[in-house]
């Protein structure tokens, strides 16, 4: 569900920046506050693991339609909402501008519409809800698939909107709503299966993490051999699962092919537009997850055994680790300050 600069215009594009790059300084304030020096590898592993795991597209049966993980969720349940949002809003930032996985110009409605909305609407109010403190994994598994369909439709809709505000003519409002929301429905399902799956992994391996509302409010929770196993698990998704990803379009460039008959709209060639693009086009190294020379093929094959894909997996993976564990420790810092120097106990 990444836009491109195309859907969107200026103007709802910066408005779209101006209020992600808003809830990145409220997360930030919020997780300088309350910053644990052990929540931030957690941070970091995670990140790369949602990176890896957007890698691989599933096929939807019956449409022709493929969808991913939107890891909103996921993020918000282990880590809090606050670190959660700034762990997806580093995946799709490193996305953007070195994968070439959604527009510079529509960075902040990709933020907006895969952060805010699990991590702010559907995680408090449906799943902290329907989990409330006496945890068990029916309600781990009811909470978890809810609130991930809830959130992937909020964010669905998101997008519909974001279009009409820009007055794309070839998306109709109606047409392209009924067309989103069912296809992103389905997707959503998967997501939240493996949304429930992945937490109640981290509550059989470490199950005190999901027993507070905020993991930087954690204490001395061991919490390396959970790193590890996030790591290589990530690790091994980018670079050998990452082949057997779906080639049908995914759900947003299946609806704008049912809405539009294309499943791409070219920008105009002027202005803004044509800046943004020439700039992703220089930072881009491994647009489309591959190598360049090899970008612009399109193939059916699969599994895709590909070079380019696997060093994507890990070189994303890796840029994803280090943004958000750096983001984490220069919060962490500003937060110790000159006089209190944080506690020198390593993770256990």
């Amino acid at each position: 569900m990444h836009m491109a600069d195309a859907l969107i215009s200026p103007a709802v594009g910066a408005t779209m920046w101006a209020a992600s790059a808003g809830l990145i300084g409220y997360c930030s304030k919020k997780l300088k506050e309350e910053a644990n020096e052990r929540s931030v590898p957690l941070m970091g592993v995670l990140g790369a693991f949602i990176f890896a795991a957007q890698m691989i597209n599933f096929t939807i049966p019956a449409t022709g339609s493929s969808g991913h993980l939107g890891g909103g969720m996921i993020l918000a349940i282990l880590l809090g909402p606050y670190s959660g949002f700034l762990t997806i809003s580093s995946v799709l930032i490193i996305q953007a501008l070195f994968f070439a996985d959604g527009g510079l110009l529509a960075l902040g409605c990709n933020i907006f519409n895969l952060g805010f909305f699990p991590c702010f609407i559907a995680y408090p109010f449906i799943y902290k809800k329907i989990v409330g403190k006496n945890l068990t994994k029916a309600k781990i598994i009811a909470a978890a698939v809810i609130s991930a369909v809830i959130g992937l439709q909020l964010g669905a809709f998101g997008v519909v909107l974001e279009t009409f505000a820009s007055g794309v003519s070839e998306l109709a409002f109606n047409t392209f709503l009924i067309i989103m929301m069912p296809i992103h429905l389905a997707i959503g399902l998967v997501e939240g299966a493996v949304t429930a799956g992945t937490v109640l992994f981290v509550l059989q391996a470490r199950p005190e993490i999901l027993k507070i509302s905020n993991f930087t409010q954690v204490g001395d929770i061991s919490v390396k051999k959970l790193i590890i196993k996030i790591a290589c698990a990530a690790m091994f998704i980018g670079a050998i699962l990452s082949w057997f990803a779906s080639y049908h379009p995914d759900g947003l460039e299946w609806a704008m092919f049912k809405t539009a008959g294309t499943e791409e709209i070219e920008p105009p060639e002027k202005n803004i537009y044509s800046s943004l693009s020439d700039v992703q086009t220089k930072t881009a190294f491994l647009p489309d997850y591959g190598f360049k020379a090899k970008a612009a093929q399109e193939t059916e094959k699969w599994p895709a055994i590909d070079a380019g894909t696997s060093t994507s997996g890990i070189i994303g993976g890796t840029l994803t680790l280090l943004t958000a564990c750096l983001i984490g420790f220069l919060l962490k810092k500003r937060r110790y300050g000159t006089v209190k120097k944080p506690s020198n106990r390593g993770i256990k």
